[in-house]
């Protein structure tokens, strides 16, 4: 095998719930979910130990080699199987800077398309290099419906996904991550909703989940992207069963009923976001891309 195509899909947290720090990073408990948006990875083998990147689309070619996230999975599998190198194009469609986890979705991407190229098979090995790469990095290695704690590389899959069906309004401007979680502490917590959206969901009450959905970093984000507020609150006005931000924004989303609904709130939807009408979607096995 010499070159190998792979989707690798973007997250939203249903729920996040900060639960304190250690060693400097802050701790949280959080449902997610994959949804149907994905970046395209294409991987050839190269003979002479080297790594090289290009990246097409949402304005990911400025991105340097030095902070792109595929770059440093592909020299970090290099670095700990002694493989010899490749030729890596990321094609984009998740949207940077938005809480979905294309970052890191892209360095799952590139593991798992390595391990083929390469017929690695360590799955606990692997895991390891996703976790030394990023908090979401493990869990994007399949998705699907999960619960994360401790920074993110704490992942218990939740067995089958709910259907969710989700409208995704995505600013402009973008949320920083590392800023938001210091942002957060300025902020007091309010209760806890994972563990009792989780009971909603097990049970089969999904609109009562999507009125539970919340994200402690909610205020940090709004307060540093005014316009996160802003199409949080024009979502809330579409009537859908409930409404959140997902991971440290920019992006937020609302589950409605049915995907006819989302396509009329999309239509009724005035501001100036990007709008995606998503559903929520299982674990990735990782065939080759259509």
């Amino acid at each position: 095998m010499n070159t190998v195509h792979l989707s690798v899909q973007a997250k939203i947290n249903l729920t996040l719930d900060l639960t304190g720090t250690e060693n400097g990073y802050h701790l949280l408990d959080s449902l997610v979910c994959t949804v149907d948006l994905a970046d395209r990875i294409v991987a050839k083998k190269r003979k002479d130990g080297l790594i090289s990147v290009s990246m097409h689309g949402m304005g990911s070619e400025s991105i340097l080699p030095e902070e792109n996230n595929a770059q440093r999975a592909g020299e970090t599998f290099l670095s700990a199987f002694g493989t010899t190198g490749a030729d890596i194009t990321v094609y984009k469609n998740i949207p940077i800077g938005a809480g979905l986890g294309g970052s890191s979705a892209d360095a799952a991407g590139v593991l798992s398309a390595m391990a083929k190229l390469y017929e690695i098979e360590d799955g606990a090995a692997i895991k390891s290099l996703a976790d030394s790469l990023g908090s979401d990095t493990g869990y994007l290695l399949q998705g699907g419906f999960a619960r994360l704690r401790g920074r993110g590389e704490q992942v218990e899959p939740l067995g089958e996904t709910p259907l969710f069906h989700l409208l995704l309004l995505v600013p402009r401007r973008q949320v920083f991550t590392a800023e938001c979680y210091r942002r957060s502490d300025d902020y007091p917590k309010p209760q806890p909703h994972t563990a009792r959206a989780l009971e909603c969901i097990r049970s089969g009450n999904l609109e009562w989940a999507a009125k539970l959905f919340s994200n402690d970093l909610y205020p940090a984000a709004r307060a540093l992207v005014p316009e996160v507020e802003e199409a949080l609150t024009a979502l809330r006005s579409l009537s859908p069963w409930g409404a959140g931000m997902t991971g440290s924004g920019s992006g937020v989303f609302a589950a409605f009923e049915t995907r006819e609904l989302c396509e009329w709130a999309k239509s009724r939807y005035r501001g100036e976001c990007r709008a995606y009408v998503l559903k929520t979607s299982g674990p990735q096995k990782f065939c080759p891309a259509e």
